[in-house]
């Protein structure tokens, strides 16, 4: 099939986008607590789309909602709080998970996510939020309490995983944030180093198999920290490599060897080789022609495969692969934060008056 046979259909995504943050459907119902990050998938998808003007009349009450979810001590109560407090700080997944109106944990199980506080901030951005009601330094007390010895990080305090993933969350807090007190930095990067695998990739931690997102986790993580170069020039040639192999010829992107193409690796892989300025070095005709072909013709929305059901993730990681490749129609897409570069010129505007 000719590439330009296949458009995108953005009004059809737009209001995908929309429906997404009006309701939840049955088949993502288990995703409630985590709905924080799944309105980030489309409110930065409209963004993407540039068509927040979808949002105008609702803008306010989900900065309000998003705000709601926010653990942190009350205006002047900042300097009186524990820090058995303060490690709690950061975003819940949903106001579902909140018990009552005093912005300080409502219950022993109450605390921040590092993904959902990630997500929240890049949403609140999006939709042009000055940050002034954010406690940025209980914030970042809250990631700093997630950081483990040996310098990853877990998602929350009651434990579960840790891994690359939370390391980038957590280093793309404090690059938002513009404070690096959350993240022993050095241990952080010697965490990535020994992710490194014997194939050229990064994985979710040492000694297991390279993957596609832990890669980009990884990388993306290093260039916000300004330090990629402690990779090599030999690790970085291996890494560059495995990446451009994770292209199936003429299709998609797989996040790992012997894999089905995957709409979701052509930002991971595909934003990884941006962050390495190789980009270039893919087959660019071909991802696209493969995200597109994911589409839901009637209803919007991007799959995992083509003829599949189409999800928030997907949707949003589809587009934002098609932004780094530079789709027509989509905004340019800031790599290391996935953002869109207007949302990012935003932050920066924000920045210099802190």
């Amino acid at each position: 099939m000719n590439p330009t046979d296949l458009t995108l259909t953005h009004s059809r995504h737009a209001k995908f986008f929309q429906r997404t943050l009006a309701v939840l459907p049955s088949s993502l119902a288990s995703f409630d607590t985590q709905r924080v990050t799944v309105a980030y998938f489309a409110i930065s998808g409209l963004d993407l789309l540039d068509r927040l003007d979808m949002l105008e009349d609702q803008k306010a009450s989900m900065v309000n909602w998003l705000y709601n979810c926010l653990i942190s001590p009350p205006p002047g109560q900042e300097q009186v709080v524990g820090e058995d407090v303060l490690s709690k700080c950061g975003f819940r997944g949903s106001t579902a998970l909140k018990l009552s109106s005093n912005p300080l944990p409502s219950h022993p199980y109450d605390h921040g996510h590092i993904a959902m506080t990630y997500t929240a901030l890049a949403s609140l951005l999006v939709l042009g939020d000055d940050l002034a009601r954010l406690d940025r330094r209980a914030i970042i007390a809250g990631v700093r309490a997630l950081q483990l010895p040996d310098g990853s990080y877990k998602a929350a305090l009651e434990g579960g995983e840790n891994d690359m993933r939370f390391l980038y969350c957590a280093a793309a807090i404090c690059s938002m944030l513009g404070d690096w007190g959350g993240m022993d930095t050095e241990a952080a990067v010697s965490y990535v180093v020994s992710s490194v695998s014997y194939e050229g990739g990064i994985a979710q931690g040492p000694g297991l198999e390279a993957h596609g997102g832990s890669t980009y986790c990884g990388v993306a993580a290093l260039k916000l920290m300004g330090r990629l170069d402690v990779l090599g020039e030999l690790r970085l040639g291996r890494l560059v490599r495995w990446c451009v192999n994770r292209q199936a010829q003429g299709s998609g992107f797989m996040g790992r060897p012997n894999k089905p193409e995957d709409t979701c690796y052509s930002f991971w892989v595909g934003a990884t080789l941006s962050l390495l300025d190789k980009v270039d070095l893919c087959d660019k005709a071909a991802s696209r022609m493969f995200v597109l072909s994911t589409q839901d013709p009637v209803t919007g929305g991007l799959a995992k495969w083509t003829d599949t059901q189409t999800d928030p993730l997907h949707t949003y990681l589809g587009l934002s692969g098609l932004g780094i490749l530079g789709e027509e129609g989509v905004q340019e897409v800031d790599p290391a934060l996935n953002l869109s570069k207007r949302t990012k010129l935003w932050l920066e505007k924000l920045q210099q008056s802190w």
